[in-house]
């Protein structure tokens, strides 16, 4: 069983059809299955296509007390770059949290690096809607951050990932997904040894 600290909170942000909600609830199914407690739901509001969507997902080795919405969270999920434009999209981020862009496109293209150096963020992107494309045919690029999540935070394996994955979606679905989920997991796995090589050096 992988280890989790005392609580880790992540947020997750996109827009209505990029199936936010249910990234969350696969990242709790995940957690449940590396033997953690963990709960998911959504911030009351909108979920139309289009419109910005907030979910909320908790992950800890102890029963959680707690049901209020995520304010301060340890990590935040962006499953639409557009949303960057929103000024309170890194509200309550934790100094030294973790960010996960769905996006091809460096942190320094997406004019980040201040940000980053001022609150000592971790900023991972991947293009998750591309690789959802490609392997599922639909740019719904949930399951295929979660990939990236498990290769960022030692929290849920990849193993228990694509368990949950294979749990939530029909059996041709899981498939697909299971593979964008992998390769986002191997691509991230790949950009952080090349960070750390470079910061050796």
């Amino acid at each position: 069983m992988l280890s989790v600290p005392q609580q880790l909170q992540v947020r997750f942000h996109g827009r209505g059809g990029q199936g936010v909600v249910t990234g969350a609830e696969l990242l709790a199914m995940a957690s449940f299955r590396e033997g953690h407690y963990a709960q998911a739901f959504p911030a009351f509001g909108s979920e139309r296509a289009g419109a910005p969507v907030t979910a909320f997902c908790r992950i800890a080795p102890r029963p959680i007390r707690t049901h209020s919405p995520i304010v301060e969270p340890d990590v935040l999920i962006i499953q639409d770059v557009t949303l960057l434009h929103d000024l309170n999209l890194f509200a309550g981020l934790v100094h030294r949290g973790s960010v996960l862009i769905n996006t091809p496109r460096s942190p320094d293209e997406l004019g980040l690096q201040e940000r980053i150096e001022a609150s000592e963020l971790r900023v991972v992107t991947v293009g998750a809607t591309e690789l959802a494309l490609a392997h599922v045919g639909r740019p719904v690029p949930n399951a295929v951050l979660l990939g990236g999540f498990a290769a960022m935070e030692p929290v849920v394996s990849l193993d228990a990932l694509l368990y949950a994955i294979a749990e939530k979606f029909p059996p041709v679905l899981a498939k697909t997904n299971c593979a964008a989920a992998v390769e986002a997991f191997r691509f991230v796995t790949a950009q952080s040894k090349e960070h750390c090589d470079a910061a050796a050096d």
